[in-house]
């Protein structure tokens, strides 16, 4: 099979077939400079269609919610689980943008495509042409960039953040100079911003560095001590916070990721690695394709690696080993997915010290195989995952994020003329009703279940507040009658809300509110709502009862 396809690839290369020629001419523009803005533009464009088509019945992931929130104040701390640099890009984002579904879907596809024209930087400056764009095709066969990208959390941020650092690392260590010194610690410390996650990324280019031939020119220059000094720096503010702050994400994270004990964790070791072989199966085909019996060269490549390449080659390695190590330490939880924002490294390796040529045959082919894909999934996937999702609600109740808000909100203003200033309740439902609400409150982790349990409420919020549940967490509505009682008056409704697509209706779901009115100005008199009524799509079900 495989000299078939060198047979077909020959005669393609002296007689290409019509529908081939788009395809051969965007190639030849890759070192004009204007192929790759292409690719990444007609990425964006293919999967930002494939989001909102998906989702037409379903909201942002709480995580993408949970994003925004915490970039609605510029501090140096995320909160209890993150550090910071989700909400600052969030912030940065939605002061350009506006606060919608279509919006965050574009920034997360904008954060993949900075992250592949971050892997194009690294790959050109070791290959030219054909090479450059198998490298970013074979990373679009990955869920990453799409997929995994639209959650846009700590760890997704990381899909640009990593690649950059890498690049600004490996310039640093080749020229010694002060100036990408200086950019390798920035972009490092960016990077542990992101997710402290970061520090296997980190130690991996101390690894590199230290089994690199080029060693000892490297740590008898001025560039690793330049690049402690510019990372701890800026990671400075964000150390005081932590010191300050009794270092709550290191908390969070031992408490609800570590205790495993030595099978388990030896077993966590093994899946990971398992689950990154699994996400790397297709990409590793189709280059068994392209490569065919030249397989066979690649002992020789390797040890006649660009050094440059070998010592990508180590941080690859460190990726992989450091957090396998960690985690039979700590005995923590290892999922796969934390390791997607570096396997763009195997790509480039693999392509990249390849010592044979690529024939444009293979390159067409590649890219008719990515576009595909994609169309299939525009066309075919995203209408059928609306359509079942409108009946199969998303686990996490998104379906009904918007209309519940919207519900809340209303009933609010029975009770009050201010805005909603305070949400709590269910995690997930208390950043929706933030995100979603059109008064935009502000997301209260004391008043959230079961975090209340842990942060209780000792100052009343004299403004009112209102939570959300869902109509099954009988615990979590117990919590919030608890804190509410505390009030002078309160009150709770129960309502129901339908999802629609397209003027289809679908699924239901129940929720139970607690509203705690402001205790002295802008209250009015309640007027109860009975019965039903329809609105936005739902279906209302309500009863006032008041402590």
């Amino acid at each position: 099979m495989i000299s078939h396809f060198s047979g077909m690839a020959t005669r393609s290369e002296i007689s290409p077939a019509r529908w081939r020629r788009p395809f051969q001419i965007w190639l030849d523009g890759i070192e004009a400079g204007w192929a790759v803005p292409l690719l990444l533009v007609g990425f964006v464009t293919v999967w930002m269609a494939f989001l909102i088509i998906a989702y037409l019945g379903g909201d942002l992931h709480p995580d993408v919610l949970e994003t925004w929130t915490l970039g609605r104040t510029l501090e140096w701390g995320g909160g209890s689980k993150h550090p910071p640099l989700m909400g600052w890009v969030a912030r940065a984002w939605t002061s350009v943008f506006p606060l919608t579904n279509w919006s965050f879907q574009l920034m997360a596809l904008t954060n993949s495509a900075i992250a592949l024209w971050a892997v194009d930087l690294i790959s050109r400056h070791f290959v030219r042409g054909d090479k450059r764009i198998i490298v970013l095709l074979l990373l679009m066969l990955l869920p990453a960039y799409q997929f995994h990208a639209q959650r846009f959390n700590a760890n997704t941020v990381l899909l640009a953040t990593w690649p950059i650092a890498t690049y600004c690392f490996l310039r640093s260590f080749e020229t010694r100079q002060v100036l990408w010194a200086v950019a390798a610690g920035a972009t490092a410390g960016l990077a542990m911003l992101g997710k402290y996650y970061s520090v296997f990324l980190i130690g991996s280019f101390v690894f590199a560095a230290i089994c690199h031939p080029q060693r000892r020119a490297y740590f008898g220059s001025l560039a690793p001590w330049v690049s402690t000094v510019v990372g701890f720096a800026a990671l400075g503010s964000h150390l005081h916070w932590l010191a300050t702050t009794g270092a709550m994400p290191f908390t969070y994270a031992l408490s609800r990721h570590a205790g495993k004990a030595l099978v388990p964790s030896l077993i966590e070791a093994l899946l990971f690695i398992l689950g990154i072989a699994l996400v790397l199966a297709l990409p590793a085909a189709a280059w068994v394709l392209i490569a065919g019996n030249r397989l066979k060269k690649l002992p020789q490549d390797f040890r006649a690696m660009n050094p440059g390449l070998l010592l990508l080659f180590f941080v690859s390695v460190g990726t992989i080993i450091f957090p396998v190590i960690t985690s039979i330490g700590l005995g923590a939880y290892l999922p796969p997915i934390w390791a997607l924002q570096g396997l763009f490294l195997f790509a480039i390796l693999i392509v990249c010290s390849t010592s044979y040529p690529i024939e444009r045959f293979h390159s067409v082919n590649l890219a008719v195989l990515v576009v595909l894909i994609a169309v299939m999934a525009v066309f075919v996937v995203a209408p059928i995952h609306a359509l079942y999702r409108n009946t199969h609600p998303l686990n996490e109740g998104r379906n009904f994020y918007r209309l519940s808000a919207i519900e809340l909100t209303r009933q609010w203003h029975q009770q009050s003329h201010n805005a909603l200033p305070t949400v709590g309740g269910d995690d997930g439902l208390a950043f929706a009703m933030a995100f979603y609400s059109p008064d935009h409150p502000v997301y209260e982790e004391r008043l959230v279940f079961p975090i209340t349990e842990k942060l209780p409420l000792q100052t009343p919020l004299k403004q009112g507040w209102a939570a959300l549940c869902f109509d099954e967490q009988t615990a979590c509505i117990a919590s919030m009658e608890k804190i509410a009682a505390r009030a002078s008056r309160f009150v709770r409704s129960e309502f129901v809300v339908q999802s629609t697509l397209l003027g289809q209706r679908g699924a239901t779901q129940g929720f139970t509110a607690i509203i705690v009115p402001p205790s002295i100005e802008g209250t009015i008199t309640p007027s109860p709502s009975t019965g039903i009524a329809e609105d936005f799509g739902a279906i209302r079900r309500t009863r006032s009862k008041s402590d």
